[in-house]
Protein backbone atom coordinates (compact mmCIF):
# COMPACT_ATOMS: atom_id res chain seq x y z
CA UNK A 1 0.00 0.00 0.00
CA UNK A 2 1.28 3.11 -0.91
CA UNK A 3 0.46 6.99 -0.12
CA UNK A 4 -0.49 9.69 -2.17
CA UNK A 5 -0.75 13.10 -1.53
CA UNK A 6 -3.75 14.83 -2.34
CA UNK A 7 -5.15 18.87 -2.11
CA UNK A 8 -6.76 19.77 1.35
CA UNK A 9 -9.78 20.14 -0.50
CA UNK A 10 -10.02 16.92 -1.92
CA UNK A 11 -9.37 15.60 0.94
CA UNK A 12 -12.61 17.12 2.28
CA UNK A 13 -14.53 16.53 -0.62
CA UNK A 14 -13.63 12.56 0.18
CA UNK A 15 -14.24 13.57 3.88
CA UNK A 16 -17.82 14.60 3.25
CA UNK A 17 -18.57 12.15 0.26
CA UNK A 18 -17.62 9.51 2.23
CA UNK A 19 -19.66 10.74 5.16
CA UNK A 20 -22.83 10.90 3.27
CA UNK A 21 -22.60 7.61 1.86
CA UNK A 22 -20.90 5.98 4.50
CA UNK A 23 -18.12 4.36 3.91
CA UNK A 24 -14.71 5.16 4.60
CA UNK A 25 -12.46 8.57 3.55
CA UNK A 26 -10.10 5.60 2.09
CA UNK A 27 -12.75 3.57 0.51
CA UNK A 28 -14.16 6.70 -0.98
CA UNK A 29 -10.98 7.91 -2.30
CA UNK A 30 -10.25 4.31 -3.69
CA UNK A 31 -14.07 4.54 -5.36
CA UNK A 32 -13.82 7.80 -7.29
CA UNK A 33 -10.44 6.90 -8.63
CA UNK A 34 -11.42 3.47 -10.06
CA UNK A 35 -14.23 5.17 -11.40
CA UNK A 36 -11.92 7.56 -13.14
CA UNK A 37 -9.68 5.46 -14.13
CA UNK A 38 -12.71 3.39 -16.22
CA UNK A 39 -14.16 6.92 -17.12
CA UNK A 40 -10.96 7.62 -19.19
CA UNK A 41 -10.59 4.32 -20.11
CA UNK A 42 -13.89 3.75 -22.02
CA UNK A 43 -15.19 7.15 -22.44
CA UNK A 44 -18.67 6.27 -24.09
CA UNK A 45 -19.57 5.00 -20.51
CA UNK A 46 -21.40 6.96 -18.47
CA UNK A 47 -21.46 7.03 -14.63
CA UNK A 48 -24.73 4.39 -14.69
CA UNK A 49 -22.42 2.32 -17.10
CA UNK A 50 -19.54 2.04 -14.92
CA UNK A 51 -21.44 1.35 -11.73
CA UNK A 52 -23.00 -1.66 -13.24
CA UNK A 53 -19.20 -2.48 -14.49
CA UNK A 54 -17.85 -2.49 -11.11
CA UNK A 55 -20.75 -4.40 -9.81
CA UNK A 56 -20.56 -7.21 -12.63
CA UNK A 57 -16.62 -7.16 -11.76
CA UNK A 58 -17.30 -7.27 -8.03
CA UNK A 59 -19.76 -10.51 -8.67
CA UNK A 60 -17.38 -12.40 -10.90
CA UNK A 61 -14.60 -11.58 -8.55
CA UNK A 62 -17.16 -13.40 -5.86
CA UNK A 63 -17.57 -16.23 -8.09
CA UNK A 64 -14.42 -16.88 -8.29
CA UNK A 65 -13.41 -16.99 -5.01
CA UNK A 66 -16.65 -19.33 -4.67
CA UNK A 67 -15.43 -21.52 -6.88
CA UNK A 68 -11.50 -21.61 -5.81
CA UNK A 69 -13.05 -22.76 -1.69
CA UNK A 70 -15.00 -25.23 -3.26
CA UNK A 71 -12.55 -26.62 -5.05
CA UNK A 72 -10.12 -26.29 -2.08
CA UNK A 73 -12.44 -27.87 0.71
CA UNK A 74 -12.88 -30.69 -2.28
CA UNK A 75 -9.53 -31.47 -2.43
CA UNK A 76 -8.99 -31.49 1.30
CA UNK A 77 -12.07 -33.60 1.78
CA UNK A 78 -10.36 -35.97 -0.86
CA UNK A 79 -6.87 -36.20 0.92
CA UNK A 80 -8.31 -37.06 4.14
CA UNK A 81 -10.77 -40.12 2.52
CA UNK A 82 -7.35 -41.20 0.73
Amino acid sequence: MGLVKISEQMHANIRSASAALSRSINAQAEHWMRVGMLAELNPGLNYSDICQLLIRAEAEEETRSSAQLADSAGREHHARAV
